[in-house]
């Protein structure tokens, strides 16, 4: 069997889903270095290997050492952040033990005694009574707690209110009673029965189930506006929003499920996949997703079993419940197995399945690869090349009667965009409209600048245009003396021909071809870059034009408000105040009076 943590290496970031989840980075030896927690996984997980100048040396050490990447998929950035910590809490990775203590997060507890007390605590005692969270966000637990004071007077005493003692006259009634927070069950004054209608209202507002608490709400908020009271209203107004906003419930720490084993299978085609999910103190600590091979034509559920028992062995020890998504025969292993269909076992089935359909998908993936390599090998054939193009660069010009020309070039790797190769140039030694000079400076800028720092030169080059585009192309590498060593064709729009050099017939690609196709995808992909560098420069010269006629503007001032506003009809919209902000009252002043003296122009115009 083949045991996989679909573990990634470091040039393999785009791969990561954008979803909530925990990363984790190994170095060369597979220890566990760091485990971190996301909104965006893919973001974050990037953010590690861009722009190293702007994070600390501690951080550019830890990227320096990983090699590989996994991951796990929740629901929520909250459940993510449960995730991390109880991960951390068992690994002890070496950055972040440095960043991290250990503290665990915050339960709500009613205990279970006569006259029930509510409290938060770091620690869970079952016995103790009933037990809501943890809470990430203390400020989110903190006024849930605030609301229920507010609404039920509760008490916060810790005396032992039995009913001998209270007939006894142990207990006198403190302050709380005296400001109306509390109403002296301590002495009798209030039932029992009324106390516990109180509670069981909090304990629906901790668990969510507002739907009471929202129509009390909504009765004291209309009472409230009848009376004209608008002030009240709007109090029971913000709690009601306040609850909802910040009551949920999670799925990676719940400590109703104490300790059990999740197993999921699925199949896709002929292929199985199976997720195992570890919960040790009703906290997630492991997650595993594998293709078994079947050898024989095995059900599910024997596939299943099979691989149950290997995993709970390579992976001891295991716990004493199982849960599946599909009816198991009696495992020995456990004392207790089910197949839950409702709940929170159903949930952290649904999160097993989630992570293995995942996987899936990212197999397949792989699988498809090979493809991508298939056409490259029938553009090799297609074009008479001798190697096969897995490095591709082409490049397009752009300009509209003649204004702002820019040229650009795209970067394809083994079939796919390699954006951070791709670039954009601005044409320097030519004056108008000349396409065919502008490619020869554009094409021989490039290659003199790979050449100088002697990087590596492409497979192939593509240029976006018929014979004369190409004809230029070719007069830049021949004054490179590399015409010969890279081979170059032309592609023009209107008949999708296939141009060579020193050959006036064009080549005839199928219509259908994936050839065609992959060469089409790279023309129409540096044409949009093209046009996008072309209509933001068009963009800076027009707002730059405009503000140069502007008596005491300079070129600094200019910049400022280039970079933070892009056009000229968005700095129109801009009040004077916010320009202030930026440029200084004075300049300010200048500027907005002259933009809506043009804008005024404009509309009566």
């Amino acid at each position: 069997m083949n045991n996989d943590f679909i573990k990634y290496s470091v040039d393999q970031i785009n791969q990561i889903p954008g979803n909530p989840g925990v990363y984790k980075y190994y170095d060369q030896n597979e220890t566990l270095i760091y485990v971190g927690k996301a909104k965006n996984l893919k973001k974050r997980v990037q953010s590690y290997f861009v722009k190293q100048s702007d994070i600390n040396w501690k951080t550019r050490k830890m990227v320096s050492e990983i090699r590989s990447i996994e991951f796990i998929l929740v629901e929520t950035e909250l459940d993510a952040l449960h995730l991390e910590n109880s991960l951390i809490k068992k690994h002890l990775p070496k950055y972040n033990i440095r960043l991290k203590d250990d503290k665990s997060y915050p339960f709500l507890c009613i205990t279970k005694e006569r006259f029930p007390r509510i409290f938060s605590t770091r620690r869970y005692k079952k016995y103790n009574g009933d037990y809501f969270g943890p809470y990430a966000n203390v400020k989110a637990m903190n006024n849930v707690l605030r609301l229920i004071s507010s609404l039920y007077q509760l008490r916060t005493c810790k005396y032992d209110l039995s009913e001998e003692n209270i007939s006894k006259g142990k207990f006198k009634v403190c302050l709380e009673y005296h400001i109306k927070n509390c109403q002296g069950p301590c002495e009798g004054l209030q039932k029992e029965e009324d106390y516990l209608n109180d509670i069981e209202q909090a304990r629906n507002i901790i668990k969510g189930k507002i739907g009471s608490v929202r129509k009390y709400f909504n009765e004291h908020m209309k009472e409230a506006s009848e009376n004209l009271n608008f002030e009240v209203a709007q109090k029971f107004k913000a709690k009601a929003e306040l609850l909802e906003k910040y009551q949920y419930k999670s799925m990676v720490v719940n400590p109703k499920l104490s300790d059990l084993d999740v197993f999921t299978i699925h199949q896709y085609q002929k292929r199985i996949f199976v997720n195992y999910m570890k919960v040790v103190d009703g906290a997630i600590t492991f997650s595993l997703t594998t293709e078994p091979k079947r050898k024989l034509d095995e059900t599910l559920e024997e596939t299943l079993e099979h691989t149950i028992n290997q995993l709970v062995q390579e992976y001891p020890p295991a716990s004493k419940e199982l849960i599946t998504n599909i009816e198991l025969d009696e495992i020995a292993l456990y004392k207790k197995q089910s197949c839950p269909v409702i709940g929170d076992k159903k949930q952290l089935i649904e999160l097993s399945s989630k992570n293995v359909l995942f996987y899936v998908k990212e197999k397949l993936n792989n699988t498809k690869e090979p493809s991508k390599i298939a056409v490259l090998k029938k553009l090799k054939s297609d074009l008479h090349l001798q190697h096969t193009p897995k490095h591709i660069e082409c490049f397009d010009n752009s300009n509209i009667q003649g204004t702002n020309p820019v040229a650009s070039m795209v970067c394809f790797i083994d079939g796919k965009p390699k954006k951070s190769e791709y670039r954009k140039f601005n044409i320097k030694t030519v004056e108008g409209p000349d396409d065919f000079g502008s490619m020869t400076e554009v094409v021989g800028r490039r290659y003199k600048h790979l050449l100088e720092e002697e990087l590596p030169l492409p497979d192939l080059i593509v240029i976006d245009g018929g014979k004369g585009q190409l004809n230029a192309s070719v007069k830049a590498l021949k004054e490179l003396n590399i015409y010969g060593r890279i081979p170059i064709i032309g592609i023009a729009k209107r008949l999708e021909e296939v141009y060579v050099p020193e050959d006036q017939v064009p080549i005839h690609l199928e219509k259908k071809s994936e050839s065609l196709r992959l060469i089409q995808q790279i023309r129409n992909e540096a044409h949009r870059f093209a046009i996008n560098f072309h209509r933001n420069k068009r963009s800076s010269t027009a707002i730059k034009s405009s503000l140069n006629e502007i008596e005491g503007v300079g070129d600094k001032t200019i910049r400022l408000l280039l970079s933070k506003y892009k056009s000229i009809k968005a700095l129109k919209e801009i009040d004077e105040k916010e320009l202030s902000s930026l440029i200084g009252k004075h300049k300010a002043s200048v500027v907005y009076k002259a933009l809506q003296k043009e804008k005024a122009s404009e509309n009566n115009s």
